[in-house]
């Protein structure tokens, strides 16, 4: 993952999390403050990403759910029986 790829998906995740519209202006915005430099592409890919995709889903996807945990009942057969 490159630099710009990076900065750009903190800058989209940070802006989701504060409740903002994410816009190319406001990732460029963000990324000018923390001085990242980044191509010009990279906030507009962005952007189109978050007008299309819902953000909160893609987190709980890569999220995932939590394993079940193995139980410890007796099944009826023992290991030297």
């Amino acid at each position: 993952m490159s630099l710009g790829e990076t900065a750009c998906s903190y800058a989209a995740l940070i802006l989701h999390e504060d409740g903002i519209s994410v816009t190319a202006d406001k990732i460029s915005t963000l990324l000018e403050t923390a001085k990242v430099q980044v191509d010009t592409y990279w906030p507009t890919l962005f952007a189109k990403l978050a007008e299309k995709k819902n953000l909160g889903d893609l987190i709980a996807n890569a999220a995932g759910e939590e394993p079940e945990e193995e139980s410890d009942d007796d099944m009826g057969f023992g290991l030297f029986d």
